[in-house]
């Protein structure tokens, strides 16, 4: 008979073979380790400088600028598109602005009915880019009037009777409501129902971005002299510098580029939107400070509520519409 060796037949793993493997695993393992060590780490580096710039600016840069650039594609997109639509967007922005602005003030224990005074904001927007400035007047006035007597009938309800003098300053927020956002707001709204109006849209608010650009890396580097420190702490005059220089530079390019008028203008331009988006920056920090908070709402991560960012806007389209009425008449 034939002999069978006993046992197992399998073949051995090399020893050599199998220590490489091992070897393989282990630096592959570290590495990853060492990879994964290293994002943590930049991760909290990142984490630790937004915050540092965070408290020294008051905003979240990275989630401000995210944000900032999602409106300029919707409204961009709007204007150049398809202008009606731009109502859209026009009374979206003007209804959440009354709507945060009425509940800051009711929070601070003044009574500004919201229902009637948000209906109003989104009202105008219609009437002035279909009917123009008259409707657009005879829409405010008329919503304030309704305003009015709403508040008139809520205090003529209320047990016990609010005194005279704080149902006085309810009637008076309630006008500076509508006189703040809704009127200045029709003149963005005036404006881009005219011809090429949409360009001057988009020129103001480029040179208001600029601005608000400007003001915050000058100020955030050279920063010292604070402009109005009861009011708005963390401007300086040297950030203001920045914010007019910013805006001449802007002013004079889409003055050239996009509007087709001579670069002269465009300094006309830079100069009194660099002095209305400040003005307008500096009104909705008084509020806040006459209401004693911080933002008016927490709507937008890294930007407060929605009038925080669109307040140097508002003032900025009045001296726009003003501007393009005297260039074109």
């Amino acid at each position: 008979m034939r002999r069978h060796d006993q046992g197992d037949d399998r073949p051995a793993t090399p020893e050599p073979r199998r220590g490489l493997r091992q070897d393989f695993d282990a630096r592959a393992r570290a590495a990853r380790s060492d990879f994964e060590a290293s994002i943590r780490q930049r991760r909290a580096d990142f984490d630790a400088k937004n915050e540092a710039l965070t408290a020294r600016t008051g905003r979240n840069l990275p989630a401000a600028i995210g944000i900032a650039l999602a409106f300029a594609v919707v409204m961009l997109a709007a204007l150049l598109i398809w202008k009606p639509a731009f109502m859209v967007v026009a009374a979206f922005l003007l209804g959440v602005g009354v709507y945060e602005l009425t509940s800051a003030m009711r929070f601070a224990g003044r009574d500004v009915p919201r229902i009637p005074s948000v209906g109003l904001a989104i009202a105008v927007v219609p009437a002035a880019f279909v009917w123009g400035q008259v409707a657009a007047l005879f829409t405010l006035l008329i919503g304030i009037l309704v305003i009015s007597a709403w508040r008139l009938v809520e205090v003529a309800f209320t047990t016990p009777k609010p005194p005279a003098g704080h149902v006085v300053r309810d009637l008076t927020d309630g006008l500076f409501v509508q006189a703040y956002i809704s009127l200045l707001g029709a003149c963005v709204v005036l404006l881009s129902r005219e011809d090429r109006g949409q360009l001057w849209v988009i020129a103001f608010i480029l040179v208001v971005v600029a601005v608000d650009t400007g003001a915050y890396a000058t100020g955030l580097n050279l920063g010292k002299h604070p402009m109005a420190p009861r009011i708005s702490p963390k401007k300086t005059w040297e950030g203001f510098a920045g914010s007019v220089a910013a805006s001449l530079v802007v002013g004079v390019v889409v003055t050239v580029l996009l509007l087709g008028l001579p670069w002269w203008t465009g300094l006309v331009l830079g100069v009194l939107i660099s002095g209305s988006a400040t003005l307008g920056d500096l009104t909705e920090s008084m509020i806040k400070r006459d209401l004693g908070i911080k933002d008016i709402s927490s709507f937008l991560p890294g930007h407060g509520g929605l009038l925080d960012r669109i307040d140097s806007i508002l003032p900025s389209a009045a001296v726009a519409y003003v501007l393009f009425l005297i260039a074109h008449h």
